[in-house]
């Protein structure tokens, strides 16, 4: 999910609630102890040089039970993070805790945001000798062009 998008959905919402893919809610005393642009320069096991930013969220779940962050002032964080950070509309990455911090892509149900689990990938696969998926068939679906070897086809 874009920045824009989280921007658009606080706008329209009540409450600001988080779910991990599992279903899980995360409390709803978390704190955003971060908003942050996060910029990643690496190089791929083909060697081609990348690079990749995105806007960092950060949740805390913390022992303070009576806060309850509000739409709003989520919106005000994320204002004055882009106002003074230079912060553009870019993918959102959330950071976490669960046995160890975790880091998601964000989704929205249409009620609360989704954190989506994250998975690493080769990006050079055609580089690194990383074989293609082959795609499974089942004999009984290939359809021969001749049907002279089937049965009743007279071919024998």
């Amino acid at each position: 999910m874009k920045l824009s998008q989280a921007k658009n959905i606080l706008k329209s919402v009540e409450e600001v609630n988080f779910l991990l893919a599992d279903g899980t809610s995360v409390p709803e005393h978390f704190h955003v102890t971060e908003v942050g642009l996060i910029t990643k320069n690496f190089i791929d096991c083909g060697g081609t040089v990348r690079k990749e930013t995105v806007v960092n969220f950060q949740l805390w779940d913390a022992n303070d039970f009576d806060h309850r962050l509000k739409p709003q002032k989520l919106l005000n964080i994320i204002e004055l993070s882009e106002k003074v950070l230079g912060i553009e509309d870019f993918e959102i990455e959330v950071e976490y805790q669960t046995k160890t911090i975790g880091k998601y892509d964000l989704d929205f149900n249409g009620k609360d945001f989704v954190l989506l689990n994250k998975q690493t990938a080769c990006l050079a696969q055609d580089q690194c000798g990383v074989p293609a998926d082959k795609t499974k068939v089942r004999l009984s679906e290939i359809k021969s062009e001749s049907s002279c070897c089937t049965p009743g086809g007279s071919c024998c």
